[in-house]
């Protein structure tokens, strides 16, 4: 399976495996598939650390990108296409970074992640 991890779900992976279900924090440990990690989650991350929204990632932001490759995580850049489609769906989920990654999924034909449910209704495979 090819898979975009959603940036919840990846400080989760990070931080607290806990909150992931089972079958989440199995597909992302199966090293049989390959987990993406979209540019749009590293942006998302910093934003709203520095916003004082997520100040328990403190520790992911030392050096974000050597906790993804160092997990095997692919990581995964934003394309034309990509923001072409994100701007382009209904509004079903308001918030810009989802919106990016449920593009990308949809664009890059890869299962989506997450535990948003709002994600459905654009049609892409989540999983959870």
């Amino acid at each position: 399976m090819r898979a975009l991890i959603d940036t919840h779900v990846l400080i989760w992976w990070l931080i607290d495996l806990t909150l992931l279900s089972p079958m989440a924090r199995a597909a992302i440990a199966d090293d049989q598939n390959q987990i993406f990690v979209s540019a749009v989650s590293a942006w998302e991350i910093s934003i709203k650390y520095k916003a004082g929204k997520l100040p328990h990632v403190a520790p992911l932001t030392a050096d974000l990108e050597r906790a993804i490759l160092g997990e095997g995580f692919t990581p995964l850049s934003v394309t034309i296409r990509s923001g072409e489609l994100a701007g382009s769906l209904p509004l079903h989920h308001r918030d810009p970074f989802d919106r990016m990654l449920v593009s990308q999924a949809l664009t890059e034909s890869l299962s989506l992640i997450s535990n948003e449910r709002l994600f459905d209704r654009y049609g892409v495979t989540r999983l959870w």
